[in-house]
């Protein structure tokens, strides 16, 4: 037992001794690549291996025979074993140097490719570094598309300002100057024209300012439970008057009582938005059509989402029909776009603003906006989570 203390006692000096050397050794070389630390790693390795061995040797091995075997083979261990940490570092060392080159794309626009990995398959933490990469790159690559989308929109939307403020403003210049001059016989008239002018300027401006509160995400809701017959039935009656001039019938017969947690207000705005859009480009005789229903989770690959209600809890889709004769297709998905006016003569008026509207608000409520065509025309759908089940009144 006593021999074996000894034993131990002695190893464990030597390779505390290498030990120790070691740690000093890879502070020192702290900032040198990663094949150097390797490398410095093996080395004490072997060296605490090796100083142990000799100096239980020295101590318990009498024959000088023994003690050349026992050397030699540790130092034959030694050699492979630094042969292999220099092996691994320099494949370690390279892979990340390949890595790293391949990151320096992302800075010039370009796409994360992984390096070839050779014949040895990368360790398991290169591998996860590697699909994160790949992964941030396809982030930044939606990212460039979407703000290359948003430059886009941003130079039709000026073109667009530019172009329709500058006719109001024309008209309201050419009308001052007449009645300036005294070229008006009648006055009245002239005076509303310039308040019909200026009315519209208002409404682009405040369509521009409600725009800009919606990309700063400062829109204020004061959203509350209340009942999609009363929004539709309010819009409905606002846009009654346009429809009556323009003999389109408003049909809102197919709308279920179902309760949604909105800003009505809002909400009104963006129902209104659509039924004008619908009114203006029907033709006369034709029908304009508000429908609402509920989508369960499940249905038409809907997965539930997580509105008030809750996971699962279903959502309201509010939709609008008309009978435009449809939008075309490549049209389609840009329809909601800011400053984005499609030049198809069906193309639905005031896309470029009050759709973008229209999809700010529904957003800002956890909801969202959609076009499609249908027979005659096309279908605006706005998709809202079900509010929560009313709490029971306790009993007095």
């Amino acid at each position: 037992m006593r021999d074996m203390l000894l034993i131990a006692l002695f190893a464990f000096l030597g390779a505390a001794a290498a030990g120790l050397l070691g740690a000093l050794a890879l502070r020192a070389l702290r900032h040198r690549s990663l094949v150097v630390a390797l490398t410095v790693v093996s080395t004490v390795a072997v060296t605490a291996m090796f100083s142990g061995t000799l100096a239980v040797a020295w101590a318990m091995f009498l024959s000088r025979h023994d003690l050349f075997v026992v050397t030699t083979v540790v130092a034959m261990a030694a050699v492979v074993s630094l042969a292999t940490a220099l092996l691994l570092g320099r494949w370690v060392a390279a892979r990340s140097d390949a890595l790293t080159r391949a990151t320096r794309s992302f800075g010039d626009g370009g796409s994360f490719t992984a390096p070839d990995g050779g014949l040895l398959a990368e360790p398991a933490e290169l591998a996860a570094l590697t699909r994160e990469l790949a992964a941030t790159s396809e982030k930044l690559a939606a990212s460039r598309d979407r703000e290359r989308a948003l430059e886009t929109s941003r130079r039709e939307l000026v073109a667009w300002i530019s172009h329709d403020l500058r006719t109001p403003l024309a008209g309201l210049r050419a009308l001052s100057e007449a009645l300036e001059d005294g070229m008006v016989a009648d006055t009245g008239r002239s005076l509303r024209q310039m308040r019909t002018e200026v009315e519209r300027l208002n409404s682009m401006v405040g369509d521009l300012f409600e725009l800009s509160r919606i990309h700063a995400g400062a829109l204020a809701l004061a959203p509350h439970r209340v009942s999609v017959p009363e929004l539709v039935d309010e819009a409905l009656a606002g846009a009654d008057p346009l429809a009556r001039q323009s003999g389109v019938r408003l049909v809102g017969t197919a709308v279920a009582p179902l309760p949604v947690e909105v800003d009505p207000r809002e909400m009104t705005r963006v129902l209104g938005n659509l039924l004008i859009n619908a009114i203006r480009r029907t033709p006369a005789d034709g029908t304009v059509a508000v429908a609402a229903h509920r989508r369960d989770a499940g249905e038409d690959g809907y997965d539930g989402g997580a509105g008030p209600g809750g996971p699962g809890g279903g959502t309201v889709v509010l939709s609008v029909t008309d009978g435009c004769g449809g939008i075309p297709e490549e049209d389609l998905p840009r329809v909601f776009e800011t400053g984005w006016r499609g030049t198809h003569a069906r193309t639905p008026p005031g896309a470029g603003l009050g759709l973008a509207i229209v999809r700010g608000i529904v957003e800002a409520h956890r909801g969202t906006a959609a076009v499609r065509n249908v027979s005659g025309g096309c279908c605006f759908e706005l998709t809202l989570p079900l509010a929560a089940p009313a709490a029971p009144v306790p009993a007095s």
